[in-house]
């Protein structure tokens, strides 16, 4: 019981390490976020580092030969949502430097975007679990969600409170970020 629990940890801190740069993004991107919004964005990447691993373990158990089709496509589809997120951010960036530095807000969509697209990679957990029972593979994905929540939240904090020093400037750099994750998911598929 105990491996089984670290292993999942270990894993879900893996996972967790896009979510982690991206939640510092937003934190960089809004510095004078509310504590409420912040625990919204860490519970949505948690959530996403939930149900991604256990829709890969259904479709083991139900849909395999589906998910061999799009598999080469995630590393592609996270690129481009990062991407265009990155590239919306760094627009509003410019964009307020430009306007006397207002401060961005991280709206919902944005947020719901970045929470499929950093856990997308995720999917392929659920194959690699496809001896676990339905309560082994929910405990396990329950651990993984568990890992993300106490990784993000620091995650958002930091980027506040650089993001106040950055202000200006820390839309786009978290829009930066945001494109170098999506090449990163991209590029790492590859190996």
């Amino acid at each position: 019981m105990t491996e089984f629990v670290i292993d999942s940890a270990l894993i879900g801190a893996g996972l967790a390490m896009d979510a982690f740069s991206v939640s510092l993004a937003d934190g960089l991107s809004e510095p004078r976020m509310k504590k409420g919004k912040m625990m919204g964005i860490t519970l949505c990447f948690s959530f996403f580092q939930w149900l991604m691993p256990m829709l890969g373990w259904l479709c083991v158990h139900t849909a395999a030969s589906l998910f061999n089709v799009i598999e080469p496509y995630i590393p592609w589809v996270a690129l481009l949502l990062l991407f265009a997120i990155g590239a919306k951010s760094i627009a509003e960036g410019v964009k307020n430097s430009e306007n006397g530095c207002a401060l961005t807000k991280v709206g919902i969509s944005a947020v719901l975007l970045q929470g499929v697209a950093t856990s997308i990679d995720a999917l392929s957990v659920g194959f690699t679990i496809p001896n676990y029972t339905i309560g082994e593979a929910l405990g396990a994905t329950l651990i993984i969600a568990a890992v993300t929540f106490a990784i993000c939240l620091p995650g958002i904090a930091i980027g506040k409170r650089f993001g106040t020093g950055l202000a200006c400037k820390a839309s786009i750099l978290g829009g930066v970020i945001l494109i170098i994750i999506g090449l990163k998911i991209c590029i790492e598929s590859f190996f």
